[in-house]
C-alpha cells in the first residue's frame, strides 16, 4: 500500500494482516505475513525514536513496523514500550487511534487498547468500534501490563515462533494467572489448537468460555476447534450465537463471515462444497486472487454446484472491476437457478453501473425478495429509488432498514444527506460504522467547511485521501478548503484535478468559470 505524506496514512496503512486459520491437510491456507505492506521501501529497524516530540510521518511507520517486529520474534516487553511511545508521541487522529486499538487488543495489549480508545476525542467517531473491540476480544478480569507481556510472549511463541507446546507447558505451570485469568485459559487452548491436541483445546477453551461468556474472541477460537475436530453442527451452532450478537461495524462483520464460511470449509465433506466455501473464506479475507484460482478450481460438470460458484465469482469479479467476466459468471448463474441472490444482485450492480436503473431495480428487488440473512439489497433497491428520483420511497426504506440493524452505513450516510438535522451525526455514525467510506469522509468535510470549521475538515480529507486518492470530490472540496484559506493557486490546482479524474463535473466547472 502507498505511503503519503499524511500521519493518518501512515497508521492505517500499516494495519496488521489477520493471520489466516490454520487448516491440517489443506496447504492453500497458510499464515498471512503482518509485514507486508504491499511496498518494497525496506525498514530501517535501528532509527531512534524520539520522545518528547510529535513523531513525523517515518518516525511514525518505522516505529510501528519496529513494535510489530518485535512482538513477533517475542521481544514482547520492548514491543509494549514502542506502541506506548507510539499512542504517545503520534499526531491525533481519532481514526487512527481506534483501528490501531483493534490491532493491540488482536495481539493482547488491552491496556494499551483501552489507552488507544481514551485518545480518540470525538467519541461519535469511535464508540461503534470501541465497543466491538471489547465485546469481541476483551477479558472479563483487566490484566496487568506485566501479565500482558508475559502472556504476550506466549502467544508470540505460539503463533509466529513454532513453540507452541513448549508455550502452553510453561503456562500451565503459572497456576495462579490460569486460576484467575479467562484470556490465560484462552492462551493455553490456542497453544493446544496449534499442537493439534484437540481434546485439550477444547478444555481449557471451555474454561475461559466460563470464566467469560461475553467473549466472542473465545467462541470464535472454540467454533475452530470443534470445526477440526469433526462437529460440523456444533462449531456452526457457535457461529450462529456470534452472527447473533450483532456486531455494528463493517470490519467485525466481515471477521465472523470469515469466520463462517472458514467453519463451512472445514466440515464439508464434497470436494466442491469445500471449495466453494475456501473460496468464500478467501472472499472476505480480501485475497480475491485465491478467491477466483480456488473457485475456478471448483466448476465441476454436475451443474448443480456451479449455480453457486457461478454467482459468487460474478461478485470476486464484479469487485475487481472485471465487468464482463462479472457479467458472464452472473448470467450462468441465473440460467441454472433464476433466483439465485448473489447473482441477481450483480447483474442489478451491473444495470446500475450502465445507468440503466429500471433494470437494477428490478433485479435488485428479486434479490430482496430471495435475501433472507442481511440488508444489502435492501439498501440497493432504496439507492436506485433515488436514482429514479423517488427520494421518499427511499427514505422509507432506509428508515427501516435502521430499525432492523444497526450495521447499515449506507442507510445512516443517506438519511443523513436527507435531512439537514441529522445530517452530521448520521453521517458520523456512518463513518463510525465504516472507517472506510470514502463518501462520508468527503460529507463531513463538507459539513465542516460550511461550518468554517477548517482543521477539522482538513482531518477529514486526510482520511478521505488514504482511502482513495483519485476521488474528483476529494480534489473539489480540498480546493474549497484551499479557497476559503485564501490558498488560490492551492484551490485551482485542485479544481482542475477534480475535473481531470471527472470532466463532467459541475461543480469544478464552476469554480473554474468553465
Amino acid at each position: 500500500m502507498k505511503s503519503k505524506n499524511l500521519i493518518i496514512t501512515a497508521i492505517i496503512s500499516l494495519m496488521i494482516c489477520q493471520p489466516a486459520r490454520a487448516a491440517d491437510g489443506f496447504s492453500l491456507i497458510k499464515f498471512a505475513n503482518p509485514l507486508d505492506f504491499g511496498n518494497d521501501t525496506p525498514v530501517n529497524t535501528t532509527v531512534d525514536i524520539p520522545k518528547k516530540v510529535t513523531l513525523t510521518h517515518n518516525d511514525v511507520h518505522n516505529q510501528y513496523v519496529i513494535a510489530l517486529d518485535r512482538f513477533m520474534q517475542s521481544n514482547v516487553k520492548s514491543s509494549y514500550a514502542d506502541f506506548k511511545v507510539l499512542l504517545e508521541t503520534m499526531s491525533p487522529s481519532d481514526t487512527a487511534y481506534i483501528l490501531i486499538s483493534e490491532k493491540l487488543a488482536y495481539i493482547g495489549f488491552f491496556t494499551l487498547s483501552d489507552y488507544a480508545m481514551t485518545k480518540a476525542a470525538d467519541k461519535d467517531l469511535t464508540d461503534v468500534m470501541a465497543a466491538d473491540i471489547k465485546h469481541y476480544y476483551f477479558p472479563s478480569k483487566k490484566l496487568s501490563p506485566e501479565d500482558e507481556i508475559y502472556l504476550g510472549e506466549l502467544y508470540s511463541n505460539i503463533n509466529y515462533n513454532a513453540q507452541s507446546r513448549e508455550a502452553t507447558e510453561e503456562l500451565l505451570k503459572n497456576t495462579n494467572l490460569m486460576a484467575s485469568s479467562d484470556y490465560a485459559n484462552y492462551i493455553a487452548a490456542l497453544g493446544y489448537f496449534r499442537s493439534n491436541n484437540l481434546t485439550e483445546a477444547e478444555i481449557y477453551i471451555n474454561n475461559a468460555i466460563s470464566m467469560n461468556p461475553q467473549n466472542l474472541n473465545y467462541k470464535r477460537l472454540k467454533a475452530e476447534i470443534l470445526a477440526q475436530n469433526k462437529q460440523g453442527g456444533e462449531a456452526l451452532k457457535i457461529v450462529d450465537f456470534i452472527k447473533s450478537q450483532n456486531l455494528a461495524s463493517s470490519e467485525f462483520v466481515r471477521k465472523i463471515n470469515s469466520l463462517e464460511m472458514y467453519v463451512n470449509y472445514l466440515t464439508q465433506k464434497n470436494e466442491i462444497n469445500k471449495k466453494y466455501y475456501l473460496g468464500y473464506y478467501y472472499y472476505y479475507e480480501n485475497e480475491p486472487v485465491k478467491a477466483i484460482r480456488t473457485l475456478q478450481s471448483a466448476i465441476t460438470t454436475k451443474k448443480k454446484y456451479n449455480k453457486e460458484v457461478f454467482a459468487l465469482l460474478s461478485r470476486v469479479y464484479f469487485d475487481n472491476h472485471d465487468f464482463e467476466k462479472a457479467l458472464d459468471m452472473a448470467t450462468k448463474a441465473n440460467k441454472l437457478d433464476g433466483g439465485n441472490c448473489l447473482a441477481l444482485s450483480v447483474l442489478g450492480d451491473l444495470s446500475f453501473k450502465n445507468a440503466d436503473y429500471k433494470s437494477a431495480l428490478k433485479y435488485y428487488k428479486h434479490a430482496e425478495s430471495k435475501d433472507k440473512n442481511g440488508f444489502t439489497n435492501a439498501e440497493k433497491v432504496a439507492l436506485t429509488y433515488q436514482k429514479l428520483g423517488d427520494n421518499k420511497k427511499a427514505g422509507e426504506l432506509y428508515a427501516r432498514i435502521l430499525k432492523a440493524t444497526s450495521s447499515s452505513y449506507m442507510s445512516y450516510y443517506h438519511i443523513g444527506l436527507f435531512d439537514k438535522n441529522k445530517e452530521l451525526s448520521y453521517l458520523k455514525k456512518a463513518v463510525a460504522v465504516n472507517p472506510y467510506f470514502i463518501d462520508g469522509w468527503i460529507d463531513l468535510a463538507r459539513c465542516e467547511i460550511e461550518r468554517q470549521n477548517f482543521k477539522t475538515a482538513r482531518q477529514y480529507l486526510a482520511v478521505a485521501n488514504y482511502i482513495d486518492e483519485n476521488n474528483f470530490r476529494y480534489y473539489y472540496y480540498q480546493g474549497l478548503l484551499s479557497k476559503h484559506q485564501g490558498n488560490i493557486n492551492d484551490a485551482v490546482y485542485n479544481f482542475k484535478k477534480s475535473l481531470i479524474l471527472n470532466p463532467d463535473f459541475t461543480p469544478a466547472k464552476e469554480e473554474l468559470s468553465i
